[in-house]
């Protein structure tokens, strides 16, 4: 299939968001973040309750389905690329909704976890162009990471559309839709487990005697801080962790606990349990 979105000039691309919760949201803001016009892009809500910090906050066009029940057909009908935010239990009933409303030409990008492209193929009309996306919330400060998978009739022109606006505010790997729990399981999920940390290091700091509020700030400024030595591509992350392990001092000594802890071995399965949950849910929802 030819498509015709534009790669050379994004803004000629009018977006549409159907359901803009967290993680549709993101998306959202960060496209906008990274210079997207919010006039080529129309966003749906089920109801007034963050509409208007939506509208003040990104300047889209903001529709609310209870006082539209044709919100998602308007939305989609003259969009290029359509994300589609909804949970996974309703994402077929959304593109059976939507279907016969498309351009043959739009991409539809889905942003839930554990539904796959061809559960999202049967209620589309053939040959409509599906792309499958796991992105994470740090999207919307611009650091977040995205996996995406194409279907077969995703134009390559069309799968680099989809993957400039993503670029704009994270790192994205164009993976094989295999992968896509297992990417669930590191970033999608990953930006809880820094969260986790943080609150287990805000935790220690407390009963080492510190004053909660001191013990959270320093544990969220380290986190962040680390983060950002992290942001460039070419580091390693081991060789930074060994720059600050010197021989016989204080943070060899918390390593070898986390290591003789099992933390790594705790981490690989909490991970494998997330990718997990993503397949029995797949299953569940087919």
């Amino acid at each position: 299939m030819t498509s015709v979105l534009s790669t050379s000039s994004l803004a000629e691309n009018r977006l549409a968001f159907l359901g803009t919760g967290s993680m549709n949201g993101a998306v959202l803001r960060g496209i906008i973040a990274a210079g997207y016009d919010p006039a080529a892009i129309v966003a749906t809500l089920r109801s007034d309750a963050k509409a208007h910090d939506l509208r003040a906050e990104t300047g889209v066009t903001v529709l609310i389905g209870e006082h539209d029940p044709e919100s998602n057909l308007k939305a989609a009908k003259d969009a290029d690329i359509v994300f589609l935010g909804v949970k996974p239990v309703g994402i077929t009933a959304l593109c059976d909704e939507i279907k016969d409303v498309l351009k043959p030409s739009a991409v539809v990008v889905s942003v839930a976890a554990a539904i796959t492209i061809d559960m999202i193929a049967a209620h589309l009309n053939p040959g409509q162009p599906v792309v499958r996306s796991m992105p994470n919330t740090p999207l919307k400060v611009g650091a977040g990471a995205v996996g995406l998978s194409a279907g077969e009739t995703v134009s390559p022109a069309a799968l680099a559309a989809v993957v400039d606006l993503f670029a704009g505010s994270g790192v994205v790997h164009v993976v094989p839709e295999s992968q896509q729990d297992a990417v669930s399981a590191v970033s999608g999920s990953g930006p809880a487990y820094v969260f986790y940390l943080v609150e287990a290091m805000a935790a220690a700091g407390v009963e080492l005697g510190l004053d909660p509020a001191l013990a959270t700030d320093l544990a969220r400024a380290t986190v962040a801080g680390a983060g950002k030595m992290l942001a460039d591509p070419q580091v390693d992350p081991s060789a930074l962790r060994q720059g600050v392990t010197s021989p016989n001092g204080t943070t060899e000594q918390a390593i070898a606990t986390f290591d003789a802890e099992g933390l790594p071995q705790v981490i690989a399965r909490g991970a494998a349990a997330a990718a997990a949950r993503a397949a029995q849910i797949t299953r569940e929802l087919a």
